[in-house]
C-alpha cells in the first residue's frame, strides 16, 4: 500500500471568530433536552433572533464557549451525545469536500488540512503508527471546566462523520480522556473506497475550503473580535461602550489596545458598514433599508457615507462596480462574514 500520513497545513487556534452554525447546533440539542435555548444565551450578547434564518453567520470564541458552559451546567455528560449528533452535512464547504472524497485516505487528508472550518474546539494531529492511523484529538489549550466536554463531543463527531461515510466503518477504536482523545484505526482502511468519490467535485470543494480557511486563519487578534461584534450590533449603531463591555474592556482600555494594533473603533466600523453595505446593495434592497441595517438614522448618512467611500452614490453599486474597482473585494474582506444583523 502506497498511502502516507497526510501534511497539515497551518490551520487556526480555537480563540478565532467562529461560524454561528457551531452555536445554532448546541441551542438545537438544547431544544431536544427539554431546555431553553434562550437561558443558553445569557450573557453572550447574542439573542434567538440573531442565530434564526439570515442570522448572524460569525461568533466570537468567548461567545461559543459561554453557550458551552451554559449547556455543560445543565447536562454535563452530554458532551459525547451533542457529537453523535453531527452529521457529514454539517460542515459546509467541508462536508462537501469529506462527501465527495474518492478513500478513506482523501477524507483523512481533508479532514487534517481544513479542521478548523469544522465547528470543533480540539486541535487534531493524524500520523501513521505502525499499521495504524493515529488521530490525536487534543484539548489541553482549552479552559478546563469546557474541556472535558469538548473533547467527548469533538471526538465522538469525528467517529460519527468517519464512519458514517464508508459502510460499515472503518472499526475505529476511540478512548476518551479529560484532555484528549485517541481515534486509532487500520492503515488498510485508508485504500477503502468511498460510494460519492467524485475527483471534480472534490477539487471544487477543496478551492472553495481554501478559500474559507485562509480567511479565517488570517482572522486573529483583537481587532477581527471587534469587527464581529460591530457586525451583530449594527443595527443599533454598535456602541463603542457596548463592544468593549462585550470584550471585558472599558472604552479607553479597548481604544488604547486598538491604537497599539494600528486601527481604531471608528476605522473598523467604517470597514464594517462599507463591506455589507457593498453586499446589501448589489442584493437590490432599498437604501432605506440598507441604511437602517448599517445603524445609521436615515438614509441621506448612507448616501454621504457611500460617496465617500466609492465617490458614487449607494444607488450605483446596482449597476456595477466603480472604476478600479475589482467586483469581488468586498467578498475578500474578512470580515464580511459576519454576517447581516436582523433587528432594524
Amino acid at each position: 500500500m502506497s498511502s502516507t500520513a497526510p501534511s497539515p497545513d497551518r490551520l487556526a487556534g480555537w480563540d478565532v471568530p467562529r461560524s454561528a452554525d457551531g452555536v445554532r447546533h448546541l441551542l438545537r440539542h438544547a431544544r431536544a433536552r427539554g431546555l431553553d435555548p434562550a437561558a443558553l444565551l445569557m450573557g453572550t450578547g447574542l439573542h434567538l433572533d440573531d442565530l434564526g434564518p439570515g442570522g448572524v453567520r460569525e461568533v466570537t470564541a468567548a461567545q461559543e464557549l459561554r453557550v458551552v458552559r451554559a449547556l455543560r451546567h445543565r447536562v454535563p455528560d452530554d458532551g459525547a451525545a451533542v457529537g453523535a449528533s453531527y452529521d457529514v452535512g454539517s460542515f459546509g464547504a467541508l462536508g462537501f469536500a469529506l462527501m465527495t472524497s474518492r478513500t478513506v485516505l482523501d477524507v483523512a487528508d481533508v479532514t487534517q488540512r481544513f479542521f478548523d472550518l469544522s465547528y470543533a474546539f480540539v486541535v487534531l494531529r493524524v500520523e501513521l503508527v505502525d499499521d495504524e492511523v493515529v488521530a490525536v484529538l487534543d484539548g489541553s489549550s482549552l479552559p478546563r471546566d469546557v474541556r472535558a466536554f469538548l473533547v467527548a463531543r469533538d471526538a465522538t463527531a469525528v467517529r460519527t462523520v468517519l464512519d458514517s461515510l464508508v459502510p460499515g466503518g472503518v472499526g475505529a477504536h476511540l478512548e476518551v480522556g479529560p484532555d484528549r482523545a485517541v481515534l486509532r484505526f487500520a492503515a488498510t482502511e485508508l485504500d477503502r473506497p468511498l460510494a460519492g468519490g467524485d475527483a471534480h467535485r472534490r477539487e471544487l470543494a477543496e478551492a472553495v475550503c481554501r478559500d474559507l480557511a485562509a480567511d479565517r486563519r488570517s482572522a486573529t487578534g483583537l481587532p477581527q473580535e471587534v469587527r464581529v461584534l460591530i457586525t451583530q450590533r449594527l443595527a443599533d449603531g454598535a456602541p463603542m461602550p457596548v463592544v468593549a463591555a462585550a470584550l471585558g474592556r472599558t472604552d479607553r482600555t479597548l481604544r488604547r489596545q486598538l491604537a497599539a494594533s494600528g486601527t481604531s473603533y471608528r476605522a473598523l466600523l467604517e470597514e464594517v458598514r462599507r463591506s455589507l453595505g457593498a453586499d446589501l446593495l448589489r442584493a437590490g434592497l432599498p437604501v432605506a433599508e440598507v441604511a437602517a441595517r448599517l445603524g445609521y438614522a436615515e438614509p441621506a448618512a448612507l448616501v454621504h457615507a457611500h460617496r465617500r467611500w466609492t465617490g458614487r452614490p449607494p444607488g450605483a453599486a446596482r449597476r456595477g462596480p466603480a472604476p478600479g474597482v475589482h467586483p469581488a473585494d468586498g467578498d475578500a474582506s474578512p470580515h464580511r462574514r459576519g454576517g447581516l444583523p436582523q433587528r432594524p
